[in-house]
């Protein structure tokens, strides 16, 4: 196999399994080169991946070492990517009754979800995340993005108990925009005890969801090691129950009555 075409296979490998660590002979007995020519292979694409902003190589020393892939947006790369969606949900034509924003056309564009998905790959890749749970439904593609990019499982809280999982563990939550008693439940066997868990939601106004995910990881002795939010809101009437999250855009003004959206970035950049 000629060098050029070795390293698109190569890059190709790493790319389609991130944060997985691959052995230099596993590389040297597929394509059937030397280890020596493989570890110049692999200083290249480390390069590439950084020239293009989209991860970089972590080495691991020792007769078990290798590398893997770190999915990591760069910052230029990430400030343009949310700049084109703050723009978009701009759009006066996205008001909701009850000032919510229509987005289900973003959480529905296959491109758009994967950049979501390394952005907050990116901001947890170091956090040893080892489950990402998100709430049904509609956070559901975005929680399947990042775990791609972690790649991690994906562990789905839903409303109400489904035969087909057997027995679950369920709270109630008050939820925070509608102050309303509400029930989520999780199947007992879908968390191990102690597993590190990054919870993801589409869309956060005072939070009661997400603390419900929060109080239910607790009942399966699971740490919350992580948690992101596509869109925050702010609402001056609410008291936000969450602190400590990963936003990605801020909706800081709603006027309904003169149809006008204030978009900004998230707290991702402080």
């Amino acid at each position: 196999m000629k060098r050029s075409d070795r390293l698109v296979a190569m890059t190709n490998y790493l790319v389609e399994h991130p944060s997985q660590l691959v052995s230099l002979p596993f590389f040297s007995a597929e394509f059937d080169a030397a280890k020596s020519s493989i570890s110049e292979d692999l200083a290249i694409i480390n390069q590439n991946l950084q020239n293009l902003g989209i991860g970089y190589l972590e080495s691991v020393s020792g007769a078990a070492g290798g590398v893997k892939y770190i999915p990591e947006y760069s910052q230029e790369n990430s400030e343009r990517f949310i700049d084109q969606l703050c723009e978009e949900l701009e759009d006066p034509n996205r008001l909701l009754p009850g000032g919510y924003l229509y987005m289900s056309d973003i959480l529905g564009e296959p491109s758009k979800v994967r950049n979501i998905g390394r952005l907050f790959a990116s901001a947890f890749a170091s956090s040893e995340i080892d489950v990402v749970v998100t709430v049904a439904t509609k956070g559901i593609p975005l929680a399947y993005a990042v775990a791609a990019f972690l790649n991690v499982p994906v562990v789905i809280v839903r409303r109400d108990p489904k035969v087909t999982e057997g027995s679950t563990v369920s709270i109630n939550y008050v939820s925070g925009s509608s102050r309303k008693i509400q029930t989520m439940v999780l199947s007992k066997r879908s968390l191990q005890e102690g597993a590190r868990v990054c919870i993801i939601d589409d869309f956060m106004k005072a939070g009661g969801t997400v603390n419900g995910m929060k109080n239910l990881m607790e009942e399966f002795r699971a740490e919350v090691a992580a948690i992101g939010v596509l869109a925050e809101a702010e609402d001056e009437d609410e008291e936000r129950v969450v602190t400590e999250y990963t936003s990605l855009i801020q909706i800081t003004n709603v006027d309904v009555k003169n149809r006008q959206i204030e978009v900004h970035r998230g707290n991702l950049f402080s």
